[in-house]
């Protein structure tokens, strides 16, 4: 198995990664395919493949942010059960970021995910893919560490129609941050930034925003 960036959406291998993208998540969840074309040439974000006999048989999206010293996992995608994929995905993303983290003189803090919730919502099928299965999914990413922060969590809709998405948990994977608690005003700038791409946010969104920024302190809590 090969691991392979994709900095281009001429890339052959774009096209196949776009394809699993669709057949696995909901529409709301998913970039048009040409709004991709700038952010894969961002040199803090990484669109990466697992290829096996020339086929894409798992995707992930991650970026780092050295200001704020904290990276994202957008998606990973497990295209195969019984190959080891989420491992082999897992190791070099974590590899590539602690290097990202070490360039700009850093260690790295951690890493935000938005983990979906199936006790509040199961209608996910994730394209029919065992091992993508949300309830597998969110217990796995419990064993590597990730907890929720708490809040009650919306984003926008990528679909940028102004709908707020539910149904998931903001998450965050400690590394070199130590306690229970993260900073408000940390994850208020993050989600900020993250989501500048996207103009259109429901209300919902804004005032989960300015909920947050009353508070100093957003508890970490087990999924």
């Amino acid at each position: 198995m090969k691991y392979v960036r994709i900095t281009s959406i001429d890339d052959p291998l774009f096209a196949k990664m776009y394809e699993l993208l669709k057949t696995v998540f909901p529409k709301e969840e998913v970039l048009e395919f040409e709004l991709w074309k700038e952010p894969l040439q961002d040199q803090n974000l990484r669109v990466c493949v697992a290829i096996l006999d020339d086929n894409v048989v798992g995707a992930t999206e991650y970026r780092y942010y050295p200001d704020m010293n904290v990276a994202m996992t957008d998606f990973t995608i497990i295209g195969k059960e019984g190959l080891g994929i989420g491992r082999f995905l897992m190791e070099h993303r974590e590899k590539d970021l602690l290097g990202m983290a070490a360039k700009h003189g850093n260690e790295l803090l951690g890493m935000f995910a938005e983990i979906y919730d199936p006790y509040r919502v199961q209608d996910h099928s994730f394209g029919g893919i065992k091992p993508m299965d949300p309830y597998v999914r969110r217990e796995v990413l419990s064993h590597i560490g990730y907890r929720k922060l708490n809040f009650p969590y919306v984003h926008p809709s990528w679909k940028n129609d102004g709908e707020a998405v539910s149904a998931l948990d903001f998450c965050f994977l400690s590394y070199s941050h130590k306690g229970d608690t993260l900073p408000a005003d940390l994850i208020v700038r993050f989600l900020q930034t993250y989501y500048a791409i996207l103009p259109n946010k429901s209300d919902a969104w804004h005032d989960m925003i300015e909920n947050l920024k009353t508070k100093t302190e957003v508890e970490l809590l087990p999924i």
